[in-house]
């Protein structure tokens, strides 16, 4: 028997339900969850029908495709042209568009040297098996993913692979909740935090939601239960004017989250300002090699930049991220903006808020 099974079971689905009922006692919830697997788990479970109609479901930024800056794909197409060069990438990066919709794809089709992985380490290999050129690793996502890239420079390191580096454009999951709740338009009256990367931050680094914003945030599962579980905690604090941030995700997640992978990211990594597409730059929200290993920075390497550009004509992703928006509500959406031909990352990705409306529900006439 699957051991998702009883997070899945219907009558405890429903006495969650009727739980988050009494908890409202008619009031409203605008809740935004973080992480682009609940967008998609919220929609595949069917939970959206089920909620209470006073329960409103906001997506945030947390989908690594779709908060990719349109000047990081412009780097991404400058280091494209360079000779010599193997670009290591996750495969749903090829189609991110940057400034006037040009992406990986395009270059790759222009002879460009892209190389899909599937795992940072699979780079190492391209970069031992092609000691001539220099490979680089597209480095993007959020605490989950960046201590397997710490992981990676730890063994180029041990192996002396001296043409490997990595671009490094990984994303803070906590800064980025500060920039949304100190946005002037911000709906967000609870979280729903993302349950892998808590499992290596813990509880401590998002404490400010509550002590400094008086905003429940709420650590949770991927199946029905688990959410349907948060989704009451959130209205409990709300109705008890107590906010607070708490697990209700203990058997992947620990309060301390994992120790050894945030060590591993402070021997590699520093804090530094980042990019986020539709928000901007959010100060030390993103991690840099530290000095010790410029000489894996990619950018200072290869003389990268990160240029001006301009936003992508009509694309409202930006304004779904901060959940000032919802999907359907971008004029893009459903027309000239569909999964086969996005003008945006977030109908890109699988885990983008705009494909998962566009796959369940808010399918176009």
């Amino acid at each position: 028997m699957s051991l998702n099974v009883p997070f899945q079971n219907p009558e405890l689905c429903q006495r969650l339900l009727q739980r988050l009922e009494r908890a409202l006692d008619g009031r409203s919830l605008r809740f935004m969850e973080v992480c682009g697997t609940h967008t998609v788990a919220i929609f595949q479970s069917g939970l959206r029908s089920l909620l209470p109609a006073s329960v409103s479901h906001l997506s945030g930024p947390g989908c690594p495709v779709c908060v990719t800056h349109d000047a990081e794909v412009a780097a991404f197409l400058e280091l494209a042209e360079k000779e010599h060069v193997i670009i290591a990438t996750f495969g749903d990066l090829l189609r991110v568009p940057g400034p006037d919709g040009r992406n990986l794809k395009h270059a790759l089709a222009h002879g460009a040297r892209v190389e899909v992985v599937y795992s940072p380490l699979d780079a190492i290999r391209l970069a031992a098996d092609n000691p001539r050129e220099t490979v680089v690793f597209l480095g993007i996502g959020f605490e989950t993913t960046a201590p397997t890239v710490a992981a990676t420079l730890l063994t180029a390191e041990q192996r002396k692979l001296d043409n490997f580096c990595v671009l490094s454009l990984h994303k803070l999951v906590p800064p980025a909740l500060r920039a949304l709740l100190d946005d002037s338009q911000s709906q967000v009256e609870a979280f729903l935090l993302p349950g892998h990367v808590s499992t290596i931050l813990g509880l401590e680094p998002y404490g400010f939601l509550a002590s400094e914003y008086h905003v429940p945030g709420v650590v949770g599962g991927f199946e029905p239960a688990d959410i349907l579980l948060a989704l009451c905690l959130m209205a409990e604090q709300l109705r008890d004017d107590a906010p607070a941030v708490v697990n209700a995700y203990p058997r992947a997640v620990g309060d301390s989250g994992n120790p050894r992978a945030r060590a591993l990211l402070e021997q590699f990594f520093e804090p530094g300002d980042a990019l986020w597409r539709g928000i901007g730059t959010i100060p030390q929200s993103g991690l840099k090699l530290r000095q010790a290993y410029a000489h894996r920075d990619a950018m200072l390497r290869l003389d990268l930049h990160l240029p001006e550009v301009r936003p992508l004509p009509g694309c409202r992703c930006g304004d779904v991220l901060k959940g000032r928006i919802t999907p359907p509500q971008c004029p893009l959406f459903g027309k000239k903006c569909i999964p086969a031909n996005p003008v945006g990352p977030c109908m890109v990705s699988t885990e983008g808020s705009c494909a998962a409306y566009y796959k369940y529900s808010e399918q176009p006439a």
